[in-house]
């Protein structure tokens, strides 16, 4: 059976200067939806993961004038709570476990509230917070 195409009045733009990730999407999506990719220069927002991608969704619809699709991915540390962070503010903790997210927004238009997709790694992984030494990757 072949594979479900969608029809829309233009192509997606995904928004990304990030050439391992437009492969990523193209690998995904192959030929079910037309799609370019552009770099934007968005501003840095703060906030929730996901209320950060649907405004990067928002404010790229109104940029281009069209569909687009966006991506953040963050690393989240359990002790903070799941907020994304640097690797020193986990010295105070003892847990040192996170997970990744990856956060798609789709904005069909400039004027469309975006579609919001997440992707949590199903286990949690572990951040190394010893200083490494020259070749100290390599050491067991």
């Amino acid at each position: 059976m072949a594979a479900a195409r969608v029809v829309l009045p233009q192509p997606v733009t995904f928004v990304t200067g990030n050439a391992k990730k437009l492969e990523e999407v193209r690998a995904i999506l192959g030929q079910s939806v037309p799609f370019r990719s552009i770099k934007l220069d968005l501003p840095e927002l703060q906030g929730e993961p996901e209320d950060i991608s649907k405004e990067k969704a928002r404010l790229a619809a109104k940029e281009v004038n069209g569909p687009v699709l966006v991506e953040d991915t963050c690393l989240c540390f359990n002790a903070l709570e799941g907020l994304p962070g640097l690797n020193n503010m986990l010295m105070a903790y003892e847990d040192k476990s996170a997970y990744a997210l990856c956060v798609f927004s789709l904005a069909i238009g400039p004027n469309v509230e975006p579609i919001t997709f997440l992707g949590k790694t199903p286990r949690n992984g572990y951040v190394n917070t010893y200083t490494l030494k020259h070749n100290s990757f390599f050491d067991l």
